[in-house]
């Protein structure tokens, strides 16, 4: 019998990645999962199906289309953990001109605006190699700025964000998860190289955005109206 196989060590495997996990239940969960927003601690747990759906709302949640936060928006006062939603929202109505986008003063192309329930007034951020910078402009001038569409007028607070792209047609505008904008910048601080960014980071970037485009659809008539919880 031959005894080699035994005594030799076995030849080492390439190292399996852990998978991810739930990070309420610890579950295992596939590489595209959902979101929640720790509303409390500013992070974006994974979540598996079940315990996101525990804090997707409904009709008759405390949180859900009827309930506002202190801005007069849709929120997830009183709760620590939101579900981002998987919808993005085109907005080829959005008022906002070339002039409007340069008063807005970022430096990048990019900007997204939220509402932090926290803090109970719009934040917005950009892209930047180092991360997500905030814009020095008052919340004011942002919370201005989401008041110009029916549907980012009642914007859920935490998970949902106002996406502004200065592209060589103009601005256009698009409703999109809050993951989808921290995705961007973690693609923008990973690849970006040199003064300009670079071809990589670039290419990454009208990648997502061209994404936003083929998932978005038009803004529903029933949330623009309000005629959800009055």
């Amino acid at each position: 019998m031959n005894l080699r196989r035994y005594l030799t060590a076995p030849p080492a495997e390439p190292a399996r990645a852990a998978p991810e996990r739930c990070e309420l239940c610890a579950a295992p969960i596939p590489a595209a999962h959902d979101h929640l927003v720790d509303v409390t601690g500013r992070s974006l747990p994974c979540a598996c199906q079940a315990c996101y759906l525990l804090f997707v709302p409904t009709a008759g949640d405390g949180a859900g289309a009827g309930a506002r936060d202190g801005s007069g928006r849709r929120g997830a006062r009183g709760r620590r953990y939101a579900a981002v939603p998987r919808e993005y929202v085109a907005l080829p109505g959005f008022a906002l001109s070339e002039a409007d986008w340069a008063a807005l003063d970022v430096p990048v192309r990019l900007v997204f605006v939220f509402v932090n329930s926290v803090l109970g007034h719009p934040v917005a951020l950009y892209p930047s190699p180092a991360g997500a910078a905030e814009s020095q402009l008052p919340p004011r001038v942002w919370a201005e700025l989401l008041a110009r569409h029916p549907y980012t007028a009642a914007l859920p607070a935490d998970v949902m964000a106002l996406l502004v792209h200065g592209g060589p047609d103009g601005p256009e505008c698009h409703a999109v998860p809050i993951d989808a904008c921290y995705r961007l910048v973690g693609l923008v601080r990973t690849l970006w190289r040199g003064f300009d960014g670079g071809q990589e980071a670039r290419a990454a970037i009208d990648g997502f955005l061209a994404e936003v485009r083929s998932r978005a659809v038009p803004a529903p008539e029933p949330l623009a109206a309000g005629v959800a919880g009055g």
